[in-house]
């Protein structure tokens, strides 16, 4: 980068990229596929959208399917560590 660039800035961007990237994300998915973002003009003069199922699909992603089938510990070993009876 630059002389104005110190070393020790360089967690701080890291950190602060990705964070940027995740908001970018979550922005993007939230203007493309969410059913209640109306970017067409004929969708937007109706005042009641009829699409249960764009909904469900959206609000039944692919990683809440995923978790459903996980156990909710966030650290197991260290759940099952402190929970021995000894």
């Amino acid at each position: 980068m630059g002389r104005w660039v110190k070393p020790e800035v360089y967690p701080l961007m890291a950190a602060m990229t990705f964070v940027t990237g995740m908001c970018v994300f979550q922005l993007t998915r939230n203007v493309l596929l969410n059913p209640d973002v109306r970017l067409n003009k004929a969708n937007r003069k109706m005042g009641v959208l009829e699409n249960k199922e764009e909904g469900e699909k959206y609000a039944e992603h692919s990683l809440r399917k995923f978790l459903r089938t996980r156990p909710p510990e966030i650290m197991p070993s260290i759940n099952h560590f402190f929970s021995r009876n000894e």
